[in-house]
């Protein structure tokens, strides 16, 4: 599972992270969580606000900081 924080490094963005480094932890998880700060690759996401979260290619969540208990339940969905 690759779980993707999309932002340009801004205090919510680093929020997000610590909070989907919880969550994957919470979850007992193996997934590579990586940082995307280059906005051209951000934009071909097509979101309009960050931070935005993509979990397995999929966009989840943007303009908001999720909740390490909201993460979860997206990571559960797209986990099967």
């Amino acid at each position: 599972m690759v779980i993707k924080i999309l932002g340009t490094g801004c205090r919510n963005c680093v929020r997000l992270q610590k909070n989907v480094e919880a969550a994957v932890k919470d979850l007992g998880i193996e997934a590579e969580v990586v940082k995307e700060t280059d906005m051209e690759k951000i934009v071909e996401y097509g979101i309009m606000s960050t931070p935005a979260l993509v979990v397995d290619e999929q966009v989840v969540s943007a303009g908001k900081v999720l909740k390490p208990e909201e993460i979860t339940q997206f990571i559960g969905q797209t986990n099967g």
